[in-house]
């Protein structure tokens, strides 16, 4: 079976699928691994390395014609679609709660479509696969040095002969794996870090890394089904910001974090919210670049200067600002999901198994997997709308 290693071609997107050090394992499996010349390039990975772990290194045309399987990070263009044919798999973060007319497109073309963002995550075997973790690992990291950059004083308590620095006031909002690489990088540049969630189990994780654990009195805990926070009422949601702008008033840097799959990210920091901040405190919404931001002024991907002086930072694409970590990360991610499909040298697709029926959105022709399905079917009942 033959897997390729496609040429990223998003704009900004500089990580590569796999890595030569996560080839290994694939042929020792008895896997014959194709590289899109240039792939790695913008993860300083050159052609010539991928040769000496054992692939071949084809141009795009022939990647895609001999390829068994095409393996990618973020989801194909129009033109890479196109060179996609019937029975081959493709394997990326597809967003398919995002875009399911990218999975009706997919389908239609008789590609079996396997996303790594609809894993099941909370089984402890899909560990070793789960790419949303180990990349919101890079972004939580790297959220926290934008802020530093941006901030104009000191993150630690600093005595100079000069006299003493104030620790920065940092506030987390979301302690997902993210909010829990962001806490931890804060604590060691020597912040203040305050720490704040709707579902309580995360308390404990947050103290054990150093921060402070906000108990909003307004909002008891909202815990939902797999590890997610549930959906607030209006009049959760508005207890919860009154309660929350007093907070967020008095720190120096705020870095939002909290995402739910498919659906807009919730507004943590309002216009209100803003306007209570110091002049030079920064703000980095993380989730911004999903369906909208946590911070009403974000802009995605830009940095922007309010009127009283706080800098909005909604960077796009975390993870691709350090390609050559976060590829390695994700290679390894691929490389377990293969492996736990391959059976005898081919694609093997048991859809009573769980991480198969979580994560194979398209097959033989249909999509396959219920809720891409179930967003789907109001546009196929539609006057014009098409189905898969």
């Amino acid at each position: 079976m033959k897997v390729g290693v496609a040429r990223e071609t998003a704009p900004g997107e500089r990580r590569v699928a796999l890595v030569p050090e996560a080839l290994g394992k694939l042929t020792a499996a008895g896997l014959q691994v194709l590289v899109e010349a240039g792939a790695g390039a913008g993860a300083a990975i050159p052609d010539s390395a991928y040769v000496e772990a054992g692939a071949q290194v084809v141009p795009t045309a022939d990647l895609y014609a001999q390829a068994d399987v095409v393996v990618k990070v973020q989801k194909p263009s129009e033109a890479e679609v196109a060179r996609l044919r019937e029975g081959q798999a493709l394997v990326g973060l597809l967003q398919p709660l995002i875009d399911p007319a990218l999975s009706a497109k997919l389908a239609k073309k008789g590609v079996t479509a396997i996303s790594l963002d609809a894993l099941p995550r909370t089984l402890s075997r899909a560990q070793t696969m789960d790419a949303l973790s180990s990349q919101a690992n890079v972004a939580g990291y790297k959220a926290v040095l934008i802020a530093a950059n941006a901030f104009g004083r000191y993150f630690p308590l600093l005595t100079t002969a000069a006299g003493t620095a104030k620790p920065a006031n940092v506030l987390i909002l979301g302690i997902g794996v993210a909010g829990l690489q962001a806490i931890g990088t804060a604590r060691r540049l020597g912040a203040v870090v305050k720490a704040y969630d709707v579902r309580s189990e995360t308390k404990e994780q947050a103290q054990s890394l150093g921060a402070q654990f906000l108990v909003l009195k307004s909002l008891g805990d909202a815990s939902g089904a797999g590890g997610y926070a549930r959906e607030l009422t209006d009049e959760e949601r508005t207890a919860q910001q009154a309660e929350l702008n007093g907070y967020i008033g008095g720190m120096d840097v705020v870095i939002t974090t909290a995402q739910v799959p498919g659906r807009r990210p919730p507004v943590l920091v309002t216009v209100d919210a803003v306007g209570l901040m110091k002049s030079g405190s920064v703000i980095v919404d993380m989730a911004a670049s999903t369906l909208g931001g946590n911070c009403e002024l974000s802009r995605v991907g830009e940095t922007i200067v309010t009127d009283n002086g706080v800098t909005i930072i909604a960077p796009d694409n975390l993870p691709a600002t350090m390609p050559a970590g976060s590829s390695a990360f994700y290679a390894r991610n691929i490389s377990a999901l293969l492996l736990h499909f391959v059976k005898d040298g081919a694609m093997n697709y048991d859809f009573d198994e769980e991480i198969t029926a979580g994560t194979v959105i398209t097959h033989a022709g249909a999509v396959v997997q219920a809720a891409t399905r179930k967003l789907l079917e109001p546009a196929a009942a539609a006057p014009g709308g098409s189905g898969a």
